[in-house]
């Protein structure tokens, strides 16, 4: 068992309990992790508005203007810089896309846009925010990027902003849990998951201050410059039942085969025998684009990156392979052709697990985006 930490449980864990235990004991194992574009600006983001909301604004003349977006630039690409690192040290990670700076710019904008708002404007160009202005916007932050944790220690969550929401006088009526969301924006009302994470985000405040005022959670998603309320009961009681059923063992816990889970996206089939069991039985393995699959390496031509591969279903349900005789011939670039090189350098001999490869097509096309990693089954008794 790997997890020695004192046991916690996220939003996200929840989620990722709900879609399959064995997803989420998976992830808790000390894997190889894996990051994304799109985590990585995401992350550059929402740092860069802490930074704006944390900045030091004293000694400069309150209507001093024309200065907000050369700061935001500087602390974004500060931040840029520094997930950049942080992405190419991660285990399993694609191509860093420079040109994906342009979108974090545009994300930050749509957050400062909503701090805004917040206080009563809407429209102002940016070149005409004041020190004065901003101090304000300041004013109303009771904290950022803070970590909520009940008093038990055993439910947590990351707080982006919690902001004073006051009245036309300045009085105090309540708190606002603002998460910044840099993916696609709803289409009618919050998806059921993250409507779930802001009601517990809420209801852990509640939970630590007896005399807290009223709390409202919004997501705020920077695409659009949308905010969007969790609505709904309190969800602590069913979160601490998560908790419990998510406590460390050494055993595997039982996973959910279905479309959302086997079919979908998961960072963890490398080391899992159930989602290629399901995909043999209902005749989707190796079928389609973005779509995985075990195989065995008969030939690498390294000059024209290209190999001969067999693909395998599965034998039984530890994962051992059964050899079928279809050959494939799978082209790879960017990081999948590093990755398979890498691992024929180191030796490795064996099934190999292509994730999310162009399999509907003669050549299959392992590309940036693709997991290349060996196919090392965990069985439902756990590791040896």
């Amino acid at each position: 068992m790997v997890e020695e930490r004192k046991h916690s449980l996220s939003p996200s864990a929840w989620n990722r309990y709900e879609t399959c235990p064995r997803m989420y004991w998976l992830s808790r194992q000390g894997l190889p992790k894996k990051t994304g574009m799109a985590a990585s600006l995401g992350t550059a983001v929402h740092a860069s508005i802490e930074d704006l909301l944390q900045i030091d604004l004293s000694g400069r003349e309150p209507a001093e203007s024309n200065w907000l977006l050369q700061e935001g630039d500087t602390v974004l690409r500060k931040r840029w810089e520094e997930e950049k690192q942080l992405f190419h040290e991660t285990p399993r990670h694609p191509t860093w896309k420079e040109e994906k700076y342009s979108e974090a710019q545009k994300q930050q904008k749509g957050a400062i846009n909503m701090l805004l708002d917040h206080v009563g404007i809407q429209g102002l160009a940016y070149e005409r925010v004041t020190v004065a202005l901003w101090k304000k916007i300041q004013s109303l932050v009771i904290a950022v990027e803070g970590e909520l944790v009940t008093k038990d220690g055993q439910l947590m969550g990351r707080l982006d902003l919690l902001l004073a929401n006051v009245d036309d006088e300045g009085n105090l009526t309540g708190w606002l849990v603002a998460d910044l969301k840099t993916g696609k924006p709803p289409q009618g009302k919050l998806k059921p998951e993250v409507n779930r994470q802001l009601r517990m985000y809420r209801d852990i405040l509640l939970s630590n201050n007896e005399k807290a005022p009223p709390v409202q959670a919004q997501g705020w998603y920077t695409a659009t410059s949308s905010k969007w309320d969790a609505v709904g009961e309190n969800v602590l009681e069913a979160a601490y039942e998560a908790w419990d059923a998510t406590q460390p063992s050494d055993t595997p816990l039982d996973p959910t085969p279905g479309q959302s889970s086997c079919g979908g996206f998961c960072d963890w089939k490398a080391w899992c025998p159930h989602w290629w069991t399901w995909r043999h039985e209902n005749k989707s393995l190796h079928r389609g684009d973005f779509a995985d699959g075990v195989v065995l390496i008969h030939q690498y031509d390294e000059g024209r990156s290209t190999a001969t591969v067999e693909e395998c279903v599965p034998r039984n349900e530890l994962g051992e392979i059964e050899s079928t005789g279809e050959m494939r011939t799978v082209r790879f670039d960017g990081r999948g052709k590093e990755s398979l090189e890498a691992l024929l350098d180191a030796g490795h001999q064996g099934p190999l697990f292509l994730g999310s490869a162009m399999m509907n097509r003669d050549i299959w096309r392992v590309g940036p985006w693709c997991d290349v990693l060996p196919w090392a089954p965990i069985p439902d008794s756990g590791r040896p």
